[in-house]
């Protein structure tokens, strides 16, 4: 099976009809992600390199600029992505990425 299995697009879904500015970007996002076959970190870092890799097999990327932020949390070993938030930075920098 070739791809990602990201849980849940609701919440994506959810999110840019509350802020249609970054729709695109979020849709694209989850194209590529259920296309793709990261194995490990760099992997993703080939394709988003201004993604940040943390602790807990977070991944934190930029979308729109930046202006948004969405943070996953990824099994490698049975490919999958839980999204555990989508948020403006603002509100991202009230939040723990590692934890939540």
């Amino acid at each position: 099976m070739k791809g990602v299995r990201v849980i849940a697009k609701k919440i994506l879904r959810d999110y840019w009809s509350k802020h249609s500015d970054c729709e695109q970007q979020l849709k694209s996002w989850y194209n590529e992600a259920i296309d793709a076959e990261w194995q490990n970190p760099i992997d993703i870092k080939r394709e988003y390199p201004s993604a940040s890799i943390i602790e807990s097999n977070r991944v934190v990327f930029n979308i729109k600029g930046n202006k948004h932020r969405l943070i996953v949390k990824i099994n490698y070993h049975y490919q999958m992505i839980w999204i555990r938030f989508i948020g403006t930075h603002a509100e991202n920098d009230k939040i723990d990425a590692s934890k939540i």
